[in-house]
């Protein structure tokens, strides 16, 4: 369980890291074409969710990698889980199903995560 943890761990950080960044360093109209709602909410929201991202793709594997507060992991996980349910509903309420399953799968995977490294393998912080 602990090699599935970080296989889940690395893919989301890696994915949460890329559209993250995307948000973060990219006009507004360059994301446009791949994520349409971004023209439908205010454009601090966009990089504000951006930097949550970062973040939260951070906070995924830092803490349990340098075992320094690990149990930050399992924070950063539940902070990027409310982020997809919640990006979920602004699919559904702009009509854009297609998307939602891919915002539950990443909700799923991210509460595995969470779960997992607060109760089935957390990682220990390192002694002092």
């Amino acid at each position: 369980m602990k090699i599935v943890l970080w296989v889940l761990q690395i893919l989301l950080a890696a994915l949460f890291l890329m559209t993250g960044v995307q948000k973060v360093m990219q006009p507004i109209a360059a994301l446009q074409p791949m994520m349409a709602w971004v023209t439908a909410v205010p454009e601090g929201l966009v990089r504000f969710i951006g930097v949550a991202e970062v973040l939260g793709a951070l906070g995924l594997v830092l803490p349990s990698l340098t075992r320094i507060q690990p149990r930050l992991t399992v924070w950063a996980a539940l902070g990027l889980l409310v982020i997809v349910v919640l990006g979920a509903g602004l699919h559904i309420t702009r009509g854009e199903f297609g998307v939602v399953g891919f915002n539950l799968v990443l909700a799923a995977l991210a509460g595995v995560v969470a779960y997992g490294r607060s109760r089935i393998a957390p990682i220990a912080p390192r002694l002092a």
